[in-house]
């Protein structure tokens, strides 16, 4: 099993847009884990898409959030590195 992070949050103009995704394996050993989870944020392929986004507010985002949990495909994608997220299981 894997848990898919999708964060968002406000940007200048307050629109809620994508702030980063990731995903990471639940471990399976009883016991307390500590993941640090690489979030990144897909981009636009060019220029004039990257300027027509930012006035629109309308930033690129992934529709089903399987991609994020695969990897098939994401080769052909452009991303960017967007920070890291920390998450703590306890599992029993």
């Amino acid at each position: 099993p894997q848990i898919v992070l999708s964060v968002y949050g406000p940007d200048f103009f307050g629109h809620d847009v994508v702030r980063g995704y990731g995903a990471v394996h639940v471990p399976f050993v009883p016991g307390r884990h500590k993941r640090t989870i690489a979030m990144f944020v897909p981009e636009s392929t060019s220029r004039l898409q990257q300027l027509t986004s930012w006035f629109t507010g309308r930033r690129p985002e992934f529709t089903d959030p399987r991609v994020v949990a695969q990897g098939e495909g994401r080769e052909v994608t452009r991303v960017r590195s967007q920070g890291f997220v920390t998450v703590c299981f306890n599992v029993i």
